[in-house]
């Protein structure tokens, strides 16, 4: 398997498996995003995003998936249709965004992941107009972006592509505290919002962080 990381990346069937076990996590800290929701959002997103990645693999396990697109599309699409509000708009475009237009795919390797969520992170600013220090998930995904960018420049494999961005985007959560919000009803909250990490930005690290204990399970595993 490490060759493989190193060489072609996954393919359809890993990508699939890798991100059931994504869904799995984030479902599994709805307690810790709701809680940090709840201290200066509406409290609803530990729920949203439980819902959407639960109809994910829901959806994920009935569709027949022959491409890379075909999963990232699927994701997109149930977190949309299921979650609704801002929150289903922005994370399926997570998902969605960045295989627009894109020709179809086989294989996930560390070049195509940097250049799929760099499009998503430029159409979630086009569409949210956040960015970076406002406080939403954008504070952990740009920096999470950069970190797959640079490591792709570098020739690393996609496994350590994604502990790079797991690290940039736990950095970007931890910054978020320091920020003053500027979306949502924390906005609201003024100065108060300073000192509390916002949600979004907490659910992507996570996304990262399981994708990266994913692979270094199947890595260790064969």
């Amino acid at each position: 398997m490490e060759d493989s990381l190193q060489e072609a990346g996954l393919n359809v069937k890993q990508v699939k498996e890798m991100f059931l076990y994504v869904g799995e996590k984030v479902q599994e800290n709805k307690p810790l995003l709701t809680r940090l929701d709840s201290a200066i959002g509406d409290g609803d997103h530990g729920i949203g995003m439980s819902v959407g990645f639960k109809k994910a693999a829901e959806n994920l396990g009935q569709k027949e998936l022959a491409t890379i697109n075909d999963i990232f599309k699927t994701i997109g699409m149930s977190m949309i249709s299921s979650m609704g509000g801002a929150s289903g708009v922005i994370f399926g475009t997570l998902f969605m965004g960045g295989v627009k237009g894109l020709e179809s795919q086989q294989e996930l390797d560390l070049p195509l992941l940097a250049n799929i969520f760099e499009k998503s992170l430029e159409a979630i600013k086009t569409r949210g107009k956040a960015s970076l220090g406002d406080k939403t998930m954008i504070d952990a995904l740009e920096p999470a972006v950069n970190a797959l960018k640079q490591s792709a420049d570098q020739h690393a494999d996609i496994l350590n592509g994604i502990k790079a961005a797991e690290e940039n985007a736990e950095k970007g959560v931890e910054n978020s505290k320091k920020y003053i919000a500027k979306f949502g009803r924390a906005k609201t909250l003024g100065e108060r919002a300073i000192g509390h990490q916002d949600a979004g930005a907490t659910t992507v690290w996570i996304i990262f962080k399981s994708m990266r204990e994913w692979i270094e399970n199947v890595s260790v595993s064969h």
